[in-house]
């Protein structure tokens, strides 16, 4: 019964990321490239290699190729530094965007005529292209999904630095955005490549709630044992368990304090309600998580403070949970 339910919403996820993909493919295709707009991400890259095929070359290079080599060239870059969960995932979400868009761009071309689906409507046009890719995006990362990208750019900047994701993200597609002026010589072009992306970035951030944040569950349940192992093994986050008493009961109780990822939150709540119904969660959102597991603090410690500020020794089992995870901190 728990495997067909497992096996229900991880169908139910790939079906979202999917259909999110084809939302995305559809407002890219229909909307955008007709107008010749360079957006960002790797599907930029794709239409500045396409649009300079057809003005240079004596053949069309389609979006959809170029979009999933650079893909697997970044992912094999970014396999030791982002880990191999991230990079299976994310070339389902690459094979399934170069499909579709490897689709969609020939059969619009043919029923359009190479025209946008809104004729003479240029600002319409990139509106509706970017609200489309924002809602394709926001939908793939709210069910644990990636179309790879800037994505894997990003992830691996943020494992090296504390330049955020959005930030890293902004500053490729800025370079990308900025680079089709060499190609059309048209200001025009720019500024509405630069109008997708942020009608993208707010449409996705909508739908996803949040730019990636770490949220906070406290956790009160008689099941907290089953909660906590749970946790540990399928959402690969630890628990803290803090020990409080009921005051009106006047009764000893187990609180699980767990940190996560944003997109994490919606795995953490199904493993909760699975196990208990009317467990009581609390959610907060966190604005920053450092340590073991989450974001590393990395800057350059002052002589003076180097000096000044003695090492402490830590048990490392203190850190980990008992399957092996990295345990949350409270």
């Amino acid at each position: 019964m728990q495997f067909n339910k497992d096996l229900w919403l991880s169908s139910k996820d790939y079906i979202m990321i999917i259909l999110g993909i084809a939302i995305y493919s559809f407002g890219f295709t229909a909307f955008i490239l007709p107008e010749e707009v360079v957006m960002g991400g790797v599907g930029g890259i794709g239409s500045l290699v396409f649009f300079a095929s057809q003005k240079y070359l004596p053949f069309e290079i389609p979006v959809a190729i170029t979009q999933y080599g650079i893909n697997l060239l970044l992912l094999a870059f970014a396999y030791k530094i982002v880990g191999k969960q991230f990079v299976l995932r994310t070339i389902f979400g690459a094979t399934v965007i170069s499909l579709m868009i490897g689709i969609m761009q020939p059969l619009f071309f043919e029923l359009l005529d190479g025209k946008p689906l809104v004729q003479g409507e240029t600002f319409m046009n990139v509106i509706i292209g970017g609200i489309c890719c924002g809602i394709g995006i926001g939908m793939a990362f709210t069910h644990n999904g990636s179309t790879g990208g800037t994505d894997i750019v990003a992830a691996m900047v943020s494992k090296k630095s504390n330049v955020s994701v959005g930030r890293t993200m902004l500053y490729t597609d800025f370079f990308i955005i900025s680079s089709s002026y060499f190609l059309f010589h048209d200001i025009n072009k720019i500024v509405y490549g630069f109008i997708v992306l942020f009608a993208a970035s707010i449409i996705a951030d909508m739908m996803i709630n949040t730019n990636r944040q770490a949220v906070q569950f406290t956790i009160f349940s008689p099941k907290w044992k089953e909660i906590a192992t749970a946790i540990n093994n399928e959402a690969n986050r630890g628990c803290t368990v803090l020990n409080g008493i009921g005051w009106y009961s006047k009764k000893e109780i187990k609180v699980l304090l767990v940190m996560c990822r944003k997109i994490e939150s919606v795995t953490i709540f199904r493993i909760i309600k699975s196990i208990d119904n009317d467990a009581f969660i609390t959610q907060a959102n966190v604005n920053g998580v450092y340590g073991q597991g989450f974001d590393e603090v990395k800057l350059k410690m002052r002589p003076t403070d180097a000096r000044t500020i003695s090492p402490t020794n830590h048990n490392d089992e203190d850190m980990t949970s008992s399957s092996g995870h990295p345990q949350s901190l409270a």
